[in-house]
């Protein structure tokens, strides 16, 4: 049996970052359920990067992301547009106020210079020119690269069946078989609360909802150069993709137990009636849909750091649907905190307490 200095539950974004991040100061193993990493939250992200997207409590995570992802070359150009109706006044001038002492480039406009055929009771927009496409499937193979290259074992179809803790360490049961680890980080997503109770450890109350999204073709075809739209009360969001194709969602959040979440056709009426709602464009066919988990803590921000009455349990969890977004960043925060390591300059500013598992003692 092999002995590790950690153990990484979940070979996703978050366990893969985290583990390439941490590979060059200690032996390190991923325990992956499926047969292959980021089947799940990571393989069916809407893949935009924005700054906004998450509000405040978030936003530090991603800013300090952006300019690593973009020099690794996973950020593009898109842009992205909230719009909203004369009702919707309130929501915007909160929008706007809650990022009015960031760094962030948020300005009003006219919505309807941007999206050709949007009807017109949509009157209010507020332009966020720094959001990205992000490359997904590019960074999380980039994160599991490195941390190979470094020493890292990944281990798929290895899903915890138990795990014990004694002088020595974790004794964890896995179906590859048993594993030893000095630290276990649960880095499981919409597991993580079932990974808790396996080590023993109390829940935080994480909380599983289903996403769904669907790839449209429409008449006309959507135009070059359009950006992100979304609502500003959270009902839809729409993301152009190569050849006049659109990524669309209703934006909706269905409690689900942790499962291989589908998209339910329902929810695609909705978001397929939401968008017609919006624009004056056909829906000529549905060609894809699918649906993802996301994950949140009770107060819907990440969660980094060792268990308050389990020092040996790291929790790296709660990334919702900001996990990829962010997961520069809180790798490195996250790797600071399970190392005992003064955090890396690109993260040092950030207030690594409002993510502490222990403030839900509170």
């Amino acid at each position: 049996m092999k002995h590790y200095d950690v153990a990484i539950i979940g070979a996703g974004m978050a366990g893969a970052s985290l583990a390439a991040e941490i590979a060059r100061h200690a032996s390190v193993v991923v325990l992956e359920a499926e047969d292959r990493p980021g089947y799940h939250a990571t393989g069916r992200s809407a893949a935009f990067w924005s700054e906004t997207y998450g509000g405040v409590g978030v936003q530090p995570l991603t800013s300090a992301s952006g300019p690593i992802l973009a020099e690794g070359g996973f950020l593009s150009p898109l842009g992205s547009l909230h719009i909203g109706r004369a009702a919707d006044r309130p929501t915007i001038d909160a929008f706007l106020a809650e990022f009015e002492n960031s760094n962030i480039t948020l300005a009003e406009v006219d919505p309807a210079a941007q999206v050709p055929g949007l009807r017109s009771e949509w009157t209010l927009g507020v332009s966020e020119p720094s959001c990205s496409y992000i490359d997904v499937a590019g960074l999380h193979a980039a994160c599991l690269g490195a941390a190979r290259r470094a020493g890292v074992e990944v281990l798929c179809k290895a899903a915890l069946v138990n795990a014990t803790r004694d002088a020595a360490g974790w004794l964890l049961d896995t179906a590859a078989g048993p594993v030893r680890a000095g630290i276990v980080v649960n880095a499981a997503g919409a597991w993580a609360d079932r990974i808790a109770k396996m080590a023993g450890v109390r829940p935080l109350g994480i909380a599983a909802y289903r996403r769904t999204m669907t790839q449209i073709r429409t008449e006309p075809l959507a135009p070059e150069g359009l950006p992100l739209v979304a609502d500003i009360g959270g009902k839809f969001y729409f993301k152009p993709e190569p050849g006049g194709r659109l990524w669309l969602s209703p934006h909706d959040e269905s409690p689900t137990e942790p499962c291989d979440a589908a998209a339910e056709e329902i929810d695609v009426a909705l978001a397929i009636e939401r968008f017609e709602g919006v624009v004056d464009w056909r829906v000529a066919a549905v060609e894809h849909k699918w649906a993802g988990l996301r994950s949140f803590a009770p107060d819907r921000l990440p969660v980094y750091g060792f268990d308050p009455r389990e020092p040996g349990f790291f929790w790296c969890v709660g990334q919702g649907g900001f996990g990829i977004q962010t997961a520069p960043a809180g790798a490195m925060l996250g790797a600071a905190l399970l190392l005992g390591h003064t955090p890396d300059a690109a993260v040092r500013s950030i207030d690594a307490m409002i993510y502490a598992p222990g403030r839900f003692d509170a």
